[in-house]
């Protein structure tokens, strides 16, 4: 009976291995068909070899976008197999090339109830930076990228790394605040993860999107040197991390030649300085020209075929346009989907993990929250000291709020604040995530009698109030694509809801919802204020963690909140020429260009602060914000010394105390400021590390000083330089809080 066992397990053995070698030989016989389907092969060497495959038709298909099925006017014969997303760019089927299936991905897959699916809504790309913390962005991309393979997409849209020179801008959210170091540090790590997925990943929008007014003609004016120390600087960081397979021009002009047809910004910094092996694919409508834009370099048109399609090809056979720039824009197109792995690992529509995809959110908006003010310590919240609790205003009964536009997440069941069935997400129409913060910390307190008022009258807000131990003011401010908040000001008079309410309560805490900067008139009269962001899928209970002390806030600021618009490089927001909207012609309701939207060239913004964005500007014209750049308090108290800055290693080493009575997270931040005799007086931050602590525990650290933004530009040259001399490195918990010193010396 053994014996017999035996000769079956060899028979089986043998069985296995014919059956192995035959798949082998399989393969291999594919493979000897099609030597790109090799993977052991790069992805430049695969792409070259389907390259030579391409016939001019298919290597044009490669180049264009085929409509989008929720947009008339953005309709073509494939628009439907778009599944519902941004875009659908034909592949080559015979060759195994897969199609790009596109969607909009800013903090979650968008329009997903509107083809009857789920997708977790992410706290903002703003408020996940303000977590400082590169393995929170991964998380954040990991998600997404699942996500967009288990909904059928292989490419993603996301990845915004404008920085916010204009804080009124209404995309601030999906981008990553104001310093080029860390805007480009956390969306590189961000889309590297969500790429990992084997999605085509993408940084956008390439480059000066920096508002949204007037988006699709406005010329950024600025110098090229103030550009790669800042805007372009963010980018370059982001994608030598990320490595994407796509790049998004954008809509505006950059001293003068569009986003999608700058040769400046796309041939000369992208594709030749910068290496960058990947396409550039238009924003959609983004493109105004046939041969300009191709000679430029953009690679793809998007979402139609207006200018790529049948004028590209006539433009080939002609003559006026090379075929050696048709083979370079394929082969990008090509050596992406190789690189992303879509190829060899295509998605499999699936289930999308949601409890996975709550926990993520409920982590990362956790570490995003930023304690701004906590007077006497009011909190966290201590049940045995707060029996009765007023929460007031921002629908905090129902929902929390979220940013709109194309990075719009549709929440399950629709808008929150509306009527069942009624809540449909609609262009440029504020949408409430069923996230209840009223139900989040009733369930947290449950011991607390905890009561709401809507906060639309004033006097009855206050009133319940001065009934409790505790007030909650929940106040929003939202933001969206296609438009820039006249003003840093709560809307809706909600600042005068704050001062009466707070007049009735001295312990009165303000949570902000917001998507930028905000001003706050009443800051002297609250004895709490906590930044939320767009909080996402768990926004309520993340937050209720940090309210009630189980999670201690780490969050620090990614912009500097302003206590004056007029303390702004630009206090006023520009006005568009009255002749404008006749010119550029209207946008239409999903806030896409018309067809005539390059027609005004008289509109511009003269980017005249430079390099100095955000807390540089303030340091530079010597005005003191709000809150820095940097800035967020904690549940305890953290002491820094001992710092040693070893300029052959370009390393600060120091220590770090938790001061305090509770375990928390400390960000150290390290500035430094060029040499004496330069023309830039203020510090760049060059570093940061996150320090978990317990009670009483110090903690030697060591922060690598990155000299890519230690180094100027010069134009002359179109090179970097490091300035001989004594660069000042200051350590500290925030911007403008840096009580280490020290010297790097360059030679």
């Amino acid at each position: 009976m053994q014996n017999c066992k035996s000769g079956s397990y060899v028979l089986l053995t043998v069985i296995a291995a014919v059956a192995l070698i035959s798949a082998a030989s399989i393969a291999a016989a594919q493979n000897s068909d099609r030597p790109w389907m090799n993977p052991s092969l790069s992805p430049e060497e695969r792409a070259d070899l389907v390259l030579k495959q391409l016939t001019l038709d298919e290597k044009l298909s490669l180049l264009h976008g085929n409509g989008m099925a929720h947009a008339p006017q953005w309709q073509m014969p494939l628009s439907k197999l778009t599944n519902g997303g941004a875009g659908y760019v034909e592949g080559v089927e015979r060759l195994g090339i897969p199609p790009l299936v596109i969607s909009d991905a800013g903090y979650g897959v968008r329009d997903s109830g509107a083809n009857g699916r789920y997708s977790t809504a992410m706290p903002s790309s703003l408020g996940a930076a303000a977590s400082w913390d590169p393995d929170s962005a991964c998380e954040f991309g990991t998600v997404i990228g699942k996500e967009l393979r288990a909904q059928g997409f292989n490419m993603t849209l996301g990845g915004g790394v404008d920085l916010a020179r204009e804080p009124r801008n209404g995309r601030n959210f999906e981008y990553a605040g104001e310093d080029p170091l860390l805007a480009g540090t956390l969306v590189g790590n961000l889309m590297k993860c969500e790429q990992g997925q084997h999605v085509v990943g993408d940084i956008k929008h390439y480059v000066m999107n920096d508002q949204e007014t007037g988006r699709f003609f406005v010329n950024a004016v600025i110098s090229k040197r103030a550009m790669q120390e800042s805007d372009l600087l963010a980018f370059h960081i982001a994608i030598s991390i990320a490595n994407p397979g796509a790049v998004m021009c954008s809509y505006n002009r950059i001293n003068g030649d569009f986003g999608c047809e700058n040769p400046y910004t796309l041939h000369d910094v992208l594709e030749k300085d910068w290496g960058f092996k990947g396409f550039v694919i238009s924003d959609w409508g983004g493109t105004h020209s046939t041969e300009k834009a191709s000679a430029a370099g953009l690679d793809q048109e998007q979402p139609m075929a207006d200018f790529f399609g049948p004028k590209l090809k006539e433009a080939v056979e002609a003559g006026r346009v090379p075929m050696s720039e048709i083979d370079d824009h394929a082969r990008r197109v090509l050596y992406a989907e190789f690189l992303s792995g879509i190829v060899d690992d295509p998605p499999q529509n699936g289930v999308v993990d949601v409890e996975k995809g709550f926990e993520v959110a409920r982590r990362v908006e956790a570490k995003s929250i930023v304690l701004l003010k906590n007077s006497s310590t009011i909190l966290p919240i201590v049940p045995s000291k707060v029996h009765s609790i007023a929460i007031i205003g921002g629908h905090a009964d129902v929902g929390m709020i979220s940013g709109g536009g194309s990075a719009q997440v549709d929440p399950p069941g629709g808008n929150a604040i509306m009527p069942p069935g009624k809540g449909a997400t609609i262009w440029q129409k504020p949408v409430w995530f069923p996230t209840s913060p009223l139900k989040a910390l009733q369930a947290k307190l449950p011991s607390t009698k905890i009561d709401f008022d809507p906060g639309t009258d004033a006097k009855s807000a206050a009133s319940l109030a001065k009934s409790a131990d505790l007030a909650i003011v929940f106040v929003y401010q939202w933001l969206s694509e296609d438009m820039d908040v006249p003003s840093l000001s709560l809307p809706d008079n909600q600042d005068a809801l704050i001062e009466q309410v707070a007049s009735a309560n001295p312990h009165t805490i303000v949570v902000l919802e917001t998507g930028t900067a905000v001003t706050m008139p009443w800051i002297d009269k609250v004895s709490g204020v906590v930044e939320a962001w767009y909080a996402g899928s768990s926004g309520d209970k993340g937050l209720a963690d940090v309210l009630a002390g189980d999670v201690n806030p780490s969050g620090k600021l990614p912009l500097t909140f302003t206590s004056s618009e007029a303390d702004l490089p630009h206090p006023n927001r520009p006005e568009i020429p009255s002749t404008s909207q006749a010119q550029a012609g209207d946008v239409a309701d999903n806030g896409a260009p018309s067809s005539n939207a390059s027609a005004h060239t008289g509109y511009a913004v003269h980017y005249d602060e430079g390099g100095a964005v955000g807390y540089k500007w303030f340091e530079e014209q010597h005005k003191k914000p709000l809150f820095a750049f940097g800035f967020g308090l904690s549940y305890t108290t953290y002491a820094y010394s001992g710092l040693n800055v070893d300029s052959g290693a370009k390393t600060a080493r120091f220590t770090v105390k938790n001061t305090g009575k509770r375990p928390g997270t400390e960000i150290a931040e390290v500035y430094a400021r060029l040499p004496k005799g330069t023309d830039e007086p203020y510090r760049r931050l060059v570093g940061w590390t996150r320090v978990a602590l317990a009670p009483g525990e110090s903690k030697a650290v060591s922060v690598a000083i990155d000299d890519r933004v230690l180094k100027t530009f010069d134009e002359d040259k179109n090179a970097w330089t490091m300035t001989p001399g004594d660069y000042q490195v200051l350590v500290g918990g925030s911007s403008d809080n840096t009580p280490l010193t020290g010297i790097l010396v360059v030679r």
